[in-house]
């Protein structure tokens, strides 16, 4: 997971420097949107590897998920 820092920075690089900005607001919307990314990967990985999954297959999928976990 970025750290608060990282997703400040880069909010600043697309001009969202504004002290009107709740940064605390900005840092909860940018790990909704790495989740639902992280379960696009886990998504995509199952359909590809359908009827291959093995237990390194589940601990891979598994390992994707925790970066959440953080």
């Amino acid at each position: 997971m970025m750290t608060k820092e990282e997703i400040i920075e880069m909010a600043k690089k697309c001009g969202w420097d504004n002290p009107a900005i709740n940064m605390s607001s900005l840092y909860e919307f940018a790990k909704l949107v790495a989740e639902k990314e992280r379960e696009e990967c886990v998504k995509r990985t199952s359909i590809a590897l359908l009827g291959t999954l093995t237990t390194t297959t589940d601990r891979v999928l598994k390992a994707i998920r925790a970066r959440g976990q953080q």
